[in-house]
């Protein structure tokens, strides 16, 4: 499927479900995929993406960013404490901030620096013990807690549980963020990011309906 195939339908949605058009961001997911991919995609226009790793986000962001003008990168995927400011220096926005321990580096950290990129708490809508987030009910809390920090908290993403129906997920991202006062919802992915934007999504990740099928990195 081809980029343009994928924003025909996020606009397609945006109208069925009356949503603002342009009010869905399409974030290219590009771990694991060749630069030569990701440049392609640039060139068509695209310039919002999707990181999971730090690591592989240095080593090609930098330089696409002094290539193309305007582009808005976005982590993913979980942060370990000790790539906190790797993180802030280079990300625009980072989707995963999920414990207390994260929000105080990421607080003092952005006092260092004199900013901060947008960000948005983890909830783990399905309570699994194996993924990251924060539980639905502590979710309230927490935004306070960041909030009292003088984080900069844009809004709430959550990943649903592969073998539930992700719209109850949604729907409960939906309303867990109505009750913190927050707007953007980052939720949905190539399968279900139409659902999701009928829940409100206002960012929504697809990777390999975009760049094709990932290439394994070395010792995968």
């Amino acid at each position: 499927m081809s980029l343009k195939e994928i924003n025909n339908r996020i606009r397609e949605a945006e109208i069925t479900y009356a949503r603002k058009l342009g009010s869905a961001k399409l974030i290219a997911v590009s771990k694991v995929q060749p630069n030569n991919r990701i440049e392609a995609v640039l060139e068509q226009g695209h310039r919002i993406f999707g990181e999971n790793r730090i690591q592989e986000a240095q080593s090609k962001w930098p330089d696409f960013k002094e290539q193309f003008e305007g582009i808005e990168l976005h982590i993913i995927g979980p942060l370990q404490t000790n790539k906190t400011r790797a993180a802030m220096e280079l990300a625009d926005c980072i989707h995963t901030l999920d414990r207390t321990k994260l929000a105080t580096t990421m607080a003092r950290i952005a006092q260092e620096l004199g900013k901060c990129p947008e960000l948005f708490v983890q909830v783990n809508t399905g309570d699994e013990p194996q993924k990251s987030g924060v539980s639905p009910k502590e979710t309230q809390a927490f935004v306070k807690e960041c909030l009292d920090m003088d984080l900069p908290i844009k809004g709430l993403m959550c990943i649903p549980p592969v073998n539930e129906e992700a719209s109850l997920h949604f729907a409960l991202l939906k309303n867990i963020a109505e009750d913190c006062g927050l707007s953007d919802l980052s939720m949905g992915m190539s399968s279900d990011f139409e659902k999701a934007i009928s829940f409100g999504a206002t960012h929504v990740r697809v990777g390999s309906a975009i760049f094709g099928d990932r290439v394994k990195s070395p010792g995968q």
